[in-house]
This record gives structure tokens, C-alpha cells and sequence, in this order.
């Protein structure tokens, strides 16, 4: 007898294309598309924010509306759903302009209560769409509330009884955290907090929420799942994740990505097509990026970094070593915008040294695209690296990633062994600048030897679609619904 069709709810605060600030985002617009091929029946929800652009919403349509409680503040909800094929790729919205109409997703001094606000809708909202889900999948702080309010608050409803939760930790340096008092303007009492269940270093944390009150804590690959059990990487939350570990209830499942947008054979938005079978068209990208960006047009090893500015993504060493690469015959590209030390910094060199260096302190997606497909080599040399997806783009248009060894980064990327021609990167271990210096020469001394192109193609045939990763989280949650 077959089995019948798992219904989930995907709750996050970011969904690309509509918004998207980091992989959250990424994750929460393709995961669920991978897992509506696996025959899951899933629904996602996120704000309806004011950032988001018109031409993403045309089709939206009004659901229905109803009233959301927290404390003595009564907001109106309105749910509005997009489905723009017709066959259940139900993205639903969380409409209130008190909350979400507003520039900016984060950021702001009542962000506990706009989250909590949309958490809380979200859950109400299961009734009003008539979709009864075996399992509501929460993603981060900003809906860690989500099992809490479900085990404290809706479990004594017959409709929510049966549901159980998922919350998965994209980032645990982002841990939510508010004063005390806030407790009562997000409907709950004092109680979660003298009982230790919300408490952390005196305030209380909705990333504990989550990882407390869900019924199994995911995150975003193995080595991180790992890492987050140690005080190293657990950022205070390391006992806790231990005990679920012990408990059997954390899980680690690297990202993938949509092959289908990123793929340089169809990409749009690059200068010329290519693929892994005629790797010589990527050379034409390189130099019309050259180009574009003011650099000498040519065969120099070109490195690029396409991330946020901040010291989690190894800024630090990579400043340590610049004077270093300048004395080299390489060219860096950078795009990002971030802290204001480091877009400092990579002004100056550009300045300093304009056909070697160009720092786009921006984001462009188009232009990402184009710095992938021209780039040789791609560094994310990352303090830490829950999964990171910058490696899985740069090697699917033939950027060989520099990586230091953690996190998603270590199981993804294994370190090119020209004996063997197995790998498709570099690694290095400590974090240090030495090491990052010494996998960027083991890059250099490969680069332009008959070795280049089989690491290339073999970067370009890793696979890192969602498709083993899907077939992961439907296994996890047939687990998690037994729980």
C-alpha cells in the first residue's frame, strides 16, 4: 500500500526570489521545490515584506483574514497565496504593514515581536487554508517561537494535537536574543524564563525556543552538526545541542542547490555559455569580466570572493595576506557589502592596485553570476561555515574553491591530490593566514599545468543538487512524525 503523502509546512522569514539575505533564503526557495518532486505536499509561508519587488508578487491573491493575540495587542493578519503554475507550489504570505512594511527585513527594536507575530500567524493560519500538516518545519531564530507555541499553546486544540516540529539551525551565531521582559508582549508569562526553558546569560533567546521545545533540531551539514556539540562553535548553546545529540533528536543534511538556475550551460546572464564538455568557452567569461570591471585583459589567475563582509567569512586572514597576493600575478574581484573595515580594506587595494583588484561593495546577482563563470579560483577561507553555498555555486561554473576545512565546507570540498587527480579544491586547517596562503600556492602551482582541467571538470561534475539532500529530509521527517 502506498504511503501517504507527507504534508508539511515550511516557515521562514526569507523565501528567494522574494527575499533574501543569505542562504536562508536560497534554502527556503529551492529546498521546498526539491521535495514537491519527492511527492511531499509542502507549503511554505514568509512575511509579506515591503522590500519585496512588485514583479515577484503579480498573481498574489487574498485568502482570507483573521486576528492574531500577543499579550494585550490584537494585529490583524491577512494570508495571501501565490501558486503561479497551478499545481500546488503554494507559497503563502503574512501581510501586516505595522510589522513588515517596512525597508528593511531585520534590524529593527521590535523585531521579537514582529517574528513572534508572523510565527504565531503562521501556525493560525493552517485553518483558515484548510491544510493540516504532519509536521510544521521551522528555520531559525526568527521562527524558533514556532514549537513552543505549538507544545504550550495549540497542542490542546484537536486540529494542531497530532503535528509535530522541525527546527532547523541555518546559522546559531543568530540566536534571537531579547530582554526578559518581552516575554509578556509575545504571549507568554515569566514562567519559560525562571524555569530555564527560554533563559540565556539573563535574557531569553527564541533559538533556544526552538532547539528546546521542537521535537528534532536539524542543521545544515554534518561536520556543523558535529561542531555545534563543542564549546568552539556552540556559541553557549553546546550543552543543549549535546543533550538532543544524546537524545538522537540532531540531525545534519548539507544544502544543495536549484542545478536548474544555476547551471552555467543555460545560464542568462552570462557573457558566453559553457559547460564541464568545452571548458574553453569559460576563458571568454574571464576576459569580458576583466573587461567590465577595468582589470588587464588576460590569462592571469583570477581569484574572487562573492560574499557578506563579515568577520565569520575569514576577512581577517585574507587582510593579514593582501600585500602578499599583491606582490603575486593574480587579480582579485570582490562583491559584498558588509562591515565597514573590510569594504574599507578592499577599496583601498583597489585603489592601490585598480587593474589587480575590484571591490564592488554591492550586491548583483547578474554580476555574481559573471564573476563565478570568470573566476579560476574562489576563496571562503570562513571562521565558521554552517553549510555555505558559495562553494557549491563556484564549482558548478569552474571556480575552484579555497576553503578552510569546517563546517559545510569540509563536506564538500576535498582537497586536490594531483597523484591520484581526485578532489575538486583546496583546503587548509587552522585558521590562520599561513594556511590560507599555503592552499592558495598549492592552487597556483597546479594552475596551468594539463592537471587545471581535470580539477575543474572534476569540480564541475560534483554533484550538489537537492535531490540526495531531499530524499535526507523526507527520511527525517517520516522520523520526526513517528516522535
Amino acid at each position: 500500500m502506498p504511503k501517504r503523502p507527507l504534508k508539511i509546512l515550511f516557515v521562514s522569514s526569507e523565501v528567494s526570489p522574494y527575499s533574501k539575505t543569505g542562504g536562508l533564503g536560497d534554502v527556503a526557495g529551492s529546498l521546498p521545490k526539491a521535495l514537491r518532486a519527492k511527492d511531499i505536499d509542502i507549503r511554505v509561508v514568509m512575511p509579506k515584506l515591503g522590500s519585496i519587488p512588485p514583479k515577484h508578487l503579480e498573481g498574489v491573491r487574498f485568502v482570507g483574514a483573521f486576528n492574531v493575540h500577543l499579550s494585550w495587542r490584537i494585529q490583524e493578519a491577512k494570508i495571501l497565496v501565490q501558486d503561479p503554475h497551478g499545481n500546488g507550489e503554494s507559497v503563502y504570505f503574512i501581510e501586516n504593514d505595522y510589522y513588515f512594511a517596512r525597508e528593511c527585513l531585520y534590524g529593527y527594536d521590535d523585531d521579537y515581536e514582529r517574528f513572534a507575530f508572523f510565527t504565531k500567524a503562521a501556525i493560525e493560519m493552517l485553518g483558515h487554508i484548510n491544510f493540516k500538516p504532519d509536521i510544521i518545519h521551522f528555520n531559525d531564530w526568527h521562527s524558533g517561537l514556532g514549537p513552543t507555541y505549538l507544545r504550550g499553546i495549540y497542542s490542546s486544540f484537536k486540529f494542531y494535537s497530532s503535528m509535530k516540529s522541525l527546527f532547523t539551525i541555518h546559522n546559531l551565531h543568530y540566536q534571537g536574543s531579547f530582554g526578559r521582559p518581552v516575554l509578556w508582549d509575545i504571549g507568554l508569562n515569566d514562567g519559560y524564563f525562571t524555569n530555564g526553558e527560554l533563559e540565556f546569560h539573563g535574557n531569553i533567546s527564541f533559538l533556544k525556543a526552538g532547539i528546546i521545545h521542537s521535537d528534532a533540531v536539524s542543521t545544515v551539514s554534518q561536520t556543523y552538526a558535529h561542531e555545534i556539540t563543542t564549546p568552539a562553535y556552540g556559541y553557549g548553546m553546546d550543552g543543549l545541542l549535546q543533550k538532543r545529540s544524546n537524545e538522537g533528536r540532531l540531525f545534519g543534511i548539507v544544502n544543495g542547490i536549484d542545478t536548474n538556475i544555476h547551471d552555467p550551460a543555460t545560464d542568462p546572464s552570462l557573457y558566453v555559455n559553457f559547460s564541464k564538455d568545452n571548458i574553453n568557452m569559460k576563458r571568454e567569461n574571464k576576459y569580458r569580466i576583466q573587461e567590465a570591471l577595468g582589470l588587464t585583459v588576460g590569462d592571469t589567475p583570477m581569484f574572487s570572493m562573492i560574499t557578506r563582509l563579515v568577520e565569520q567569512k575569514g576577512l581577517d586572514i585574507v587582510a593579514l595576506i593582501m600585500e602578499e597576493l599583491m606582490s603575486m600575478d593574480i587579480q582579485l574581484v570582490v562583491l559584498g557589502k558588509g562591515d565597514g573595515r573590510y569594504e574599507n580594506l578592499f577599496h583601498h587595494y583597489a585603489h592601490r592596485y585598480p587593474h589587480k583588484v575590484s571591490a564592488n561593495i554591492n550586491f548583483d546577482s547578474t554580476m555574481a553570476q559573471r564573476i563565478y563563470a570568470g573566476s579560476d579560483m574562489f576563496f571562503m577561507p570562513s571562521v565558521y561555515e554552517p553549510c555555505g553555498l558559495g562553494q557549491l555555486f563556484a564549482m558548478g561554473y569552474g571556480a575552484i574553491p579555497i576553503v578552510r576545512k569546517t563546517g559545510g565546507l569540509a563536506d564538500t570540498v576535498q582537497h586536490f591530490n594531483q597523484e591520484t587527480g581526485q578532489g575538486n579544491g583546496f583546503a587548509f586547517e587552522d585558521y590562520v593566514a599561513s594556511g590560507l596562503m599555503w592552499a592558495i600556492k598549492e592552487a597556483l602551482s597546479v594552475y596551468n599545468t594539463p592537471d587545471w582541467e581535470a580539477l575543474v571538470k572534476n569540480a564541475m561534475s560534483s554533484n550538489f543538487s537537492w535531490d540526495k539532500s531531499a530524499d535526507e529530509y523526507v527520511a527525517l521527517y517520516r522520523n520526526v512524525k513517528k516522535m
